[in-house]
Parts: structure tokens; C-alpha cells; sequence
């Protein structure tokens, strides 16, 4: 099965040697499972050809806002409405879960209670799984068609099933401790100094990425036998 990943932001130069862009640790985290990647770095406009380009997608996050005035951010949009008329197994995740959101007709926004950083705990399912996130930004409307898999009562729209195709996750499967920690420490001035504090307190407390992980994995592959039968 081969993934598309929709790159719309890249990691901190000063992360790069060590954890790599944004779409490398998502080759990291689904490693193992028999897919084949290809990115396609659309914030810097390079689209693929059109939804057959790849058997699945993936979006990352982005420093950047989904409801921000940036030339890729429509055709990112029209592709996202592509894939999902086409029926094609799609992911996102934080900015990737957000202009999903956006594009199949939800609503993001700057949220008013400010940031999540470091390691959060959702419901998700009836369980309780803690993993890292990185964001102000929310789904604070739904798409048509939407089921709420996960949240808390920060972020109620955590994790979403749009369709049956669309899988998106606001918090970070691909974020280990170490991509927290670079963040804090060259993407964290805008963030409330206790909060920088308490993630720094978390580090290295468990999370249940793998379950995140798994979850990822599941969808993907149960989509595409789908679209295959």
C-alpha cells in the first residue's frame, strides 16, 4: 500500500539531524506494517497529479493556520474534497486534522482557552490514552457526516471519523519526547510559561501513542481492503 503524505509544514531547522521533518516520522511511526511513502511537500506547492497518485493519505501538521491566507491552502482543500469523493483512505493529524475539518465543511478556529502542549489525556472510546499535542488552533464545528471518536474537556473534537473513509487526530501519534522538548525549546516563546513548565514536568511520563498508532494502522488498512473488494 503506498501512502501519500501531504507535508503542509516542516519541523524546526534544529530538529532535523536528530528527529528528522514531519513527514519522516510519520515513515518512523508506521514503519513495519508494509506501506511505501511518498511526500509531497504541498506548503512549498508541490501537489501530486491527482488523487490516483498514491493509495492513501496522510496530512501532517504545519506551524501554520488553517483558516490563514496562503496560496497552497485552497488547492490543499479541493484535493482533500477529491480524495474524499474518491473514497480513498485519508489521515490527518493537528493542522492535518484541522483543515480536513475545514475543507469538508467544519469550522477552525484560534481557541479561546489557549494551548495544549506537551502530554494530554483523551477519552477515546471509553479509554483513556495519553499522548503529546502541540496546538491553539480546534475544530469548534463538525463536517456533515462526522462521528467524535475522542476528546476531553479542553478539546472536545480530538479525534474525528468523517465518512467512514477520514481518520483525523488533533494531538501528535508521531511526537515522541524528544520532538516536545525541541519545540519547547525552539517553538515555545508563545506559549504561557506554565504551561512550557508542565510539559517540561511530563516528558518523560508514559503515553499511548502505539494506541494512536494502531488506530492509524487499522484505518488505513481496513479502508483500502474496502476500496479494494
Amino acid at each position: 500500500m503506498k501512502i501519500g503524505i501531504l507535508q503542509t509544514g516542516h519541523a524546526p531547522d534544529e530538529l532535523l539531524a536528530t528527529e528528522g521533518d514531519y513527514d519522516a516520522m510519520f515513515r518512523a511511526l508506521l514503519a513495519g506494517e508494509g506501506f511505501s511513502f511518498e511526500t509531497f511537500n504541498v506548503v512549498d506547492g508541490a501537489f501530486p497529479a491527482g488523487v490516483e497518485a498514491a493509495d492513501a493519505w496522510l496530512i501532517t501538521g504545519s506551524k501554520h493556520g488553517a483558516y490563514e491566507d496562503h496560496p497552497w491552502i485552497p488547492p490543499l482543500e479541493a484535493l482533500i474534497r477529491e480524495i474524499t469523493a474518491a473514497g480513498k483512505p485519508l489521515i490527518g493529524v493537528c493542522f492535518g486534522h484541522q483543515i480536513i475539518a475545514q475543507a469538508l465543511g467544519g469550522k477552525v478556529e484560534k481557541f479561546a482557552g489557549g494551548w495544549a502542549v506537551g502530554r494530554q489525556t483523551y477519552d477515546v472510546e471509553g479509554k483513556e490514552l495519553s499522548i503529546n499535542a502541540w496546538h491553539q488552533d480546534q475544530v469548534v464545528a463538525l463536517p456533515d457526516n462526522t462521528k467524535v471518536l475522542g476528546g476531553n474537556a479542553f478539546c472536545e473534537n480530538a479525534v474525528l471519523l468523517i465518512g467512514g473513509t477520514t481518520l483525523t487526530i488533533q494531538p501528535h501519534p508521531e511526537f515522541g519526547a524528544g520532538v516536545i522538548r525541541g519545540l519547547i525549546e525552539h517553538r515555545g516563546g508563545t506559549v504561557p510559561p506554565p504551561l512550557v513548565a508542565t510539559a517540561k514536568d511530563n516528558l518523560e511520563q508514559t503515553t499511548q501513542r502505539g494506541a494512536f498508532r494502531d488506530m492509524m494502522v487499522a484505518h488505513l488498512k481496513r479502508q483500502t481492503a474496502k476500496a479494494a473488494s
